[in-house]
């Protein structure tokens, strides 16, 4: 080869240690970020911000009086604590499961293993009307356990333990599949080795799997949270829409939408927005904490 050095015959390129960084690999063209940068803000703009602020004008439109007298309402509390009782009750539930699946799948090998990963991401796949159906069948009146509940007086559908499940069944993969990925990167060593010092399986979990994977749990919580108040399909389908009884927020807002009364609905509807708000800046921060905690 002629004396000519290999770096005088690569492209001109930025050199920083070993690494060879091209400006046309790693620098666009400023027309094109600006062109990027616009179109995502105007797509979030359109379909994001301005719906949202849509609910809350329109929810202030008649005045704070009349907001705050459609939150009063009666039926408006009974929704309100029927979501925040359904959340409280679900996600436990999920991060109960969620934990327990994610741990089984990243750290062993067992029979079954492929199917489990499958069925957690059935509710994806499966749309939450089909999943009231499914309840409707196994619990409702003229299905399969229908008879039997009925003789020893059981209410599962048209009740608030029908919207627990239906509940269950569309939010449990948020807290696994916020898991199962975090802790394959993690690996195995580090409970190895506490087993090897003498650790039991609940020590081990509370002091070397727990500290490793607390901030993606918590992001699996909220999401969670947010999909269990927010949900509408399958909620709709066991509940039996009983006004004051079975009806959650999103069921009480689509009363009150379809009875014209547009005040008191995106009055209901604003708490749900915020909500998006609150779990958006939580999101956020849980984000930046997990980042900084990485460095």
């Amino acid at each position: 080869m002629s004396g000519e050095s290999i770096s005088s015959r690569l492209p001109k390129t930025a050199v920083k240690g070993n690494r060879y960084e091209s400006n046309l690999a790693t620098r666009e063209h400023p027309g094109l970020r600006l062109t990027i940068i616009v179109v995502s803000l105007a797509f979030f703009g359109i379909f994001l911000l301005l719906p949202l602020i849509a609910v809350f004008v329109e929810a202030l439109r008649r005045g704070v009086e009349v907001y705050w007298e459609a939150l009063r309402e009666p039926d408006a509390l009974a929704a309100v604590r029927l979501t925040l009782l359904v959340a409280a009750i679900s996600v436990p539930l999920n991060l109960v499961f969620g934990v327990a699946a994610a741990w089984a799948i990243a750290k062993f090998e067992f029979p079954g293993k492929h199917l489990l990963i499958t069925l957690i991401d059935l509710p994806f796949s499966v749309s939450p009307v089909i999943a009231g159906l499914i309840y409707i069948l196994l619990f409702g009146a003229h299905g399969w356990l229908g008879p039997w509940l009925i003789e020893h007086d059981i209410k599962i559908v048209f009740a608030v333990p029908g919207i627990v499940l239906a509940t269950v069944f569309v939010t449990f993969p948020f807290v696994a599949r916020e898991l199962i990925p975090l802790m394959q990167a993690q690996g195995k060593e580090e409970e190895e080795a506490a087993v090897v010092l003498g650790a039991n399986g609940w020590r081990t979990f509370w002091h070397v799997t727990l500290p490793n994977i607390k901030w993606g749990l918590l992001y699996g919580v909220i999401l969670c949270n947010a999909r269990a108040m927010g949900e509408f399909g399958a909620v709709s389908v066991v509940s039996g829409h009983i006004r004051g009884v079975t009806n959650t927020m999103p069921l009480h807002v689509e009363i009150l939408y379809n009875e014209y009364n547009f005040a008191a609905a995106f009055a209901v509807a604003s708490l749900l927005a915020l909500l998006a708000l609150v779990t958006l800046t939580l999101k956020t921060w849980v984000e930046k904490r997990a980042e900084h905690s990485r460095r």
